[in-house]
């Protein structure tokens, strides 16, 4: 899969500072610097979190898949140990969000601070309050204001040039804003060329916050979902839409990537048997016409939607599942009598498959890092926890039903199977003997994406995109303060140091109360 932007195929990405799609060019060609604001920590993380960091994940994996490398003016008054910015000495103020300063009606969300010159002035740095942690500073004990750090953060490790500041879309004001205006006023040559933002989750069409109870943690959801279901869940749907939280798409996603996997875990058992009939001459390998006809498409499709802003939620069908069916089918094949020739051809095009089908995988931060076998172990252990089973219920039943097959009650047989699809568990009779696997439970088949739309993606991983002490983190937020507020010395720097688990929510909806 081509790794460099050509004319044909360039790399979009839709700009909220411009409100339109533009190409991507990096200030520093081949380099790409990124900015992405994390969680507010002050409780579990919750799916909107989630989203954000596996939008921005996606972003950073596929910005290295095309080869890049990422890596004092009187702005501020002082109020009773409190700094306040002036947005009316930034006249951009405004710019990314379109909000204008003469439109804001003071008062209307939040108490007004009768201390600020103007309503809209929001604070670098607020005095202590008694029982939370402060630090010293020139204006007295205290701590940074919420905008402040990530301007600290990104010009410390980014300078105050970089390419991609991201995060969700409520940050867009008055977060980002402010980001703007007191980065511009310690810096004038400040510049982000491109800012990104993810959309809302929802629950019921409302945003899910914790402010409004309606949220679920990370955890409480990956404790009966797969981590990987999870992630297909959240890249199911383009970054920049509102994703509306439902169990019935995530049971669809953990049927998806099961899917996906067992069809990976056949081909990598299918070469390792056929290892020694696969030629070792360092020449290209043959394929199957069909096959190279789906290596090229599945290529093509590939670079076309990610190239257009991250169309992740478009790559999962067409091409890639049509990959996914011919491994199938090429796995079939092998399984009868053909001609040498012909038999290599099918071993080479399956395995010619599968590394495409797994570098899709791996951009998108999907490819499991553990083996196929165990990643599907553990969706079958996701899938009996949904439907309050242990494997030895499932064997039992399975023993059970045979011997009412060999009884010929035919009808009893298709109701115990029926019992137990509807606890998520699917019955396979492989000739002599039964397996299970883990479906979408029937009552909610009618509302799943059908199975030829099925998409497949894996791997949950939750980047810390800063991991610093507190210590570090004052010296950084006092250091860009220094050039924000005139009358900090250039030198200040001091700094400080300053298994329970969530109840499920009690508002849930009536829907979840029945589908859970």
């Amino acid at each position: 899969m081509a790794k460099k932007e050509t004319e044909e195929f360039q790399f979009v990405v839709y700009n909220t500072m411009t409100q339109q799609k533009e190409v991507f060019k990096p200030k520093t060609p081949g380099k790409v610097r990124m900015y992405v604001c994390g969680v507010t920590a002050y409780d579990f993380s919750h799916l909107g979190h989630a989203r954000a960091a596996v939008s921005f994940d996606v972003l950073y994996r596929y910005l290295k898949h095309l080869g890049y490398e990422i890596i004092n003016k009187d702005f501020g008054y002082v109020v009773d140990g409190d700094v306040f910015f002036a947005v009316d000495k930034f006249p951009n103020y405004g710019k990314l969000s379109g909000q204008k300063l003469e439109n804001n009606r003071a008062g209307e969300r939040v108490a007004v601070d009768s201390r600020k010159r103007n309503p809209s002035d929001f604070a670098l740095w607020k005095a202590a309050t008694p029982g939370e942690p402060s630090w010293d500073s020139p204006w007295g004990p205290g701590r940074p204001g919420w905008h402040i750090e990530c301007s600290a953060m990104s010009a410390h490790y980014l300078s105050f040039k970089f390419d991609i500041h991201g995060g969700g879309l409520d940050l867009i004001f008055p977060h980002h804003e402010n980001e703007i205006a007191q980065s511009c006023a310690a810096c004038e040559e400040s510049d982000v060329s491109y800012w990104l933002h993810n959309g809302h989750v929802t629950n019921n069409n409302e945003k899910m916050s914790k402010s409004l109870g309606n949220f679920f943690t990370i955890h409480q959801i990956t404790e009966r979902y797969h981590p990987l279901a999870l992630r297909y869940f959240l890249i199911n749907a383009h970054y920049r839409s509102l994703l509306n939280y439902s169990v019935v798409q995530l049971e669809g996603a953990s049927d998806a990537i099961f899917y996906i996997y067992q069809s990976l875990k056949d081909c990598q058992d299918a070469l390792l048997q056929l290892q020694e009939e696969i030629p070792n001459d360092g020449k290209p390998a043959q394929t199957t016409p069909d096959a190279k006809e789906c290596i090229s498409k599945l290529c093509n499709e590939f670079q076309v939607k990610m190239s257009d802003d991250l169309s992740t939620s478009l790559i999962l069908t067409g091409a890639f599942l049509e990959a996914l069916k011919l491994v199938n089918n090429l796995l079939t094949m092998l399984k009868k009598k053909q001609q040498k020739q012909q038999r290599l051809l099918v071993i080479q095009s399956l395995k010619e498959i599968g590394k495409e089908v797994t570098k899709v995988l791996d951009v998108l931060g999907l490819q499991p890092p553990c083996s196929y076998n165990e990643v599907l172990l553990q969706l079958k252990e996701k899938a009996l926890t949904r439907a309050g089973l242990v494997e030895d219920d499932v064997i039992r039943l399975i023993n059970e039903r045979a011997e009412v097959r060999r009884n010929k009650d035919f009808l009893k047989s298709d109701q115990m199977r029926a019992h137990l699809q509807a606890k998520g568990i699917a019955l396979m009779d492989v000739g002599t003997e039964t397996i299970w696997r883990p479906c979408v439970p029937v009552q909610q088949e009618s509302e799943v994406v059908p199975s030829e739309a099925r998409r497949s993606l894996p791997s949950l991983k939750l980047h810390k995109y800063a991991d610093l002490d507190s210590s570090m983190n004052l010296v950084v937020i006092l250091s860009f303060l220094s050039l924000v507020q005139m009358e900090l010395p250039q030198d200040y720097h001091k700094g400080g140091d300053p298994e329970l688990k969530d109840k499920l929510l009690q508002k849930c909806s009536g829907y979840m109360k029945k589908t859970m």
